[in-house]
């Protein structure tokens, strides 16, 4: 199918957002088969959805990245971006809003405001977007959707404005009833038919009515003063309200539906269409200007080129497949354009407008448009594209911070060459995930939680050939001395020839902050100058080894103050070697202890969480430093273990039912309790060598 071009009035996009398993892909699937995109409906259950084309999100039958699909209908063209529900993707929802005009917010019928609801709305206020609500799955057995009316409008105010209300519920859900118009319809087959508005519906109708015009007044002081004043609104100031709200954020309307039986589906389009804006209406667009300064831009197809680029995918086959929604100006295939976030050329290749994984080729996508472009060089998530002689930039997406930790390592030979640039390339499409070496050596990939590592992984199998394996990452301690000693080194070996010696008395201190540290104090030249630099390097590379559990020792001085020498067998590596054997004996005798590194946490939770939060944390021998209350989220900062967090992304998530993050920092080192100690000491007896090697 082939896309007429259409002008800017006649543009819509809309991001599809809400809890896990509300139906945002059925129904976008539907939306897409009504505007004629799609000439079959396929199913989520089977795996034959258009917009979860992905084998991972097949299996799971679950969305797992973004998809875009674009439909006409009646002279209108709509851009849906449907977007994953559970907590591991918010990446996904984040991008979504980046390129959308506007929200329609997915709510299961059958339960309150969950979590993944939550988190959307929120994204939906910070970022200004115009939002519909759409109770779906009325027809599920325990489904109510005025209950969940009640629970919106109890959660986000009185903003939320019923624009239908349900006919029955579950089994019996057939249709609704429009309150602007005040006309049900009912729904055969698929087929909508006008009927009366049911007369034990009558009370509740006008109830809901005046919620509307409530909420809608708000929007228009001279209709608020009629509605104050008790006179009649017509139909056509009530829709001229839903209007003017919607678009300016002031009131948010609800529609009810069943995506799987297809009901409601006709009311969602019309208002799709009806009430949300258009890019004219949604700009200007805040750029900045090469000197620094902001520029406001309306959407307008023959202003300057201002290109937002909201996704990166990585395909093995195609390459890059690079996500794009032009906000002013004309994007043409076969085109430059300049990447002002890397300061780079890109070469434009053959554009595409998106139908899920189908792909449609178009010579241009104008200001408003949302599109695709393959294997771009430098260009990644984030960046904008303008032209040279004007490069234009846009405000960087903020992606919430991964915290949950795991490391990896190649499962066999081959797969270690594949490893690194097969992730260099899997990073590209995940904002949130990154990749780092820690002090111990390994490599730790840092994700939203268990499900997008588990994803990561698969499609590292899948689109590089890489298998890798991860375990519990280890914890970087440090080892040191608490007390004071002095103690003799002293390397001897006669044969033929030159021998080997060397003679050394160290004293040994702590010193707290202060890492490594060696001095001298020798008198009378009873160790020449010029093995000095033996001794420290003996200190300074069994330091680096650890002595009592193969972490790097620290914090401590050593000082040479004695020793003796032979004219013909001394040499350098003597020395060394009894400095060496000098400081493993007398760590031992100083009171060895080992340090764990301390992270600064901050936590935010909801107030219902706050107890059970603050109990865990002291299970994890976490120390609450404050405790602070932000837009109705409690803030704790507090000083835990960094042993105590490698799974606490997933924990908290089963604390605070979705609704808790973190953000950890290091901020010092402190003693292990003994009992701790001991057993990592013993496990690295255990293994019989030292960590990091």
């Amino acid at each position: 199918m082939t896309m007429k071009s259409v002008d800017l009035p006649h543009l819509r996009s809309v991001v599809l957002a809400g809890h896990a398993g509300a139906g945002k892909t059925t129904l976008a699937e539907q939306l897409l088969y009504r505007g004629g995109a799609i000439s079959r409906l396929g199913r989520v259950e089977d795996g034959t959805a258009h917009l979860d084309f992905e084998p991972e999100e097949q299996k799971r039958t679950q969305s797992l990245s973004l998809a875009v699909a674009t439909f006409e209908r009646d002279g209108y063209r709509i851009t849906l971006i449907d977007t994953p529900g559970y907590p591991d993707f918010v990446a996904e929802m984040v991008e979504g809003f980046h390129a959308a005009d506007a929200a329609l917010f997915v709510m299961d019928a059958s339960s309150g405001v969950e979590a993944g609801l939550e988190k959307a709305v929120a994204l939906g206020r910070s970022t200004r977007t115009a939002a519909c609500f759409v109770i779906n799955r009325c027809d599920r057995e325990n489904a109510d959707p005025t209950a969940a009316l009640d629970a919106l409008r109890a959660e986000f105010g009185n903003k939320i404005a019923p624009l239908h209300l349900a006919i029955g519920k579950g089994e019996q859900f057939s249709g609704y009833v429009d309150l602007v118009h005040r006309k049900a319809w009912r729904f055969d087959d698929g087929k909508e038919t006008e009927i009366p508005v049911p007369a034990e519906l009558e009370a509740e109708v006008a109830t809901r009515r005046d919620q509307l015009l409530e909420a809608a007044a708000e929007a228009d002081d001279d209709v608020l003063t009629k509605y104050l004043e008790g006179e009649e609104i017509s139909d056509q100031e009530l829709d001229a309200c839903l209007h003017k709200g919607v678009r300016e954020s002031v009131l948010a309307p609800v529609l009810v539906a069943s995506a799987s039986k297809g009901i409601g589906l006709t009311g969602l389009l019309d208002a799709l269409v009806r009430y949300l804006p258009s890019p004219d209406e949604e700009g200007p667009y805040t750029a900045i200007e090469k000197n620094g300064t902001e520029v406001e831009l309306p959407a307008d197809p023959a202003g300057p080129l201002l290109v937002r680029v909201f996704k990166t995918a990585a395909d093995p086959y195609v390459g890059r497949l690079t996500y794009v929604r032009v906000l002013s100006g004309t994007l043409r295939s076969q085109g430059h354009v300049w990447n002002t976030t890397r300061g780079e050329d890109e070469r434009i290749g053959q554009l595409l407008l998106l139908h899920g994984k189908e792909q449609e080729a178009i010579g241009e996508l104008e200001a408003g448009e949302i599109g695709a472009v393959a294997k771009l060089g430098v260009t990644e998530t984030g960046d904008t594209l303008a032209t040279r002689e004007r490069p234009l930039t846009l405000p960087p997406i903020a992606f919430p911070e991964a915290s949950l930790m795991l490391a990896i390592e190649p499962q066999t030979k081959s797969d270690l060459d594949k490893m690194g640039p097969a992730l260099q390339r899997m990073l590209e499409e995940e904002p949130t995930a990154r990749v780092e070496r820690t002090e111990t050596g390994e490599q730790v990939l840092v994700t939203m939680g268990e499900a997008h590592t588990a994803v990561i992984i698969e499609r590292l199998k899948r689109k590089f050939g890489a298998a890798i394996a991860t375990h519990v990452p280890k914890v970087p301690y440090r080892e040191t001395i608490r007390g004071n000693t002095k103690v003799h080194g002293r390397y001897k070996k006669q044969t033929g020839g030159h021998g080997m010696f060397g003679d050394v008395w160290l004293e040994l201190e702590p010193n707290p902050g202060g890492g490594v540290e060696f001095a001298e104090k020798v008198v009378g030249g009873s160790v020449p100058r010029q093995f000095f630099p033996g001794v420290e390097k003996g200190i300074r590379e069994t330091a680096a080894d650890g002595v009592v559990a193969g972490y790097p020792l620290s914090d401590f001085k050593a000082t040479l103050y004695d020793g003796s020498f032979h004219n013909v067998d001394s040499n350098e590596l003597s020395f060394k070697i009894a400095a060496s054997m000098a400081l493993k004996d007398g760590v031992q005798q100083a009171k060895p202890a080992l340090l764990e590194p301390i992270m600064s946490v901050e936590i935010r939770v909801p107030d219902a969480s706050l107890g059970e939060v603050n109990r865990d944390l002291i299970g994890r021998r976490g120390r609450v430093l404050g405790m602070d209350s932000r837009d109705g989220t409690q803030v704790i900062t507090a000083h835990v273990p960094q042993a105590e967090l490698f799974t606490y992304a997933i924990d908290l998530r089963s604390l605070t039912g979705g609704r808790g993050t973190f953000s950890a920092a290091q901020d010092h080192y402190e003693e292990v309790p003994a009992h701790l100690a001991e057993r990592v000491i013993a496990e690295h007896r255990k293994e019989g060598e030292p960590a990091g090697h």
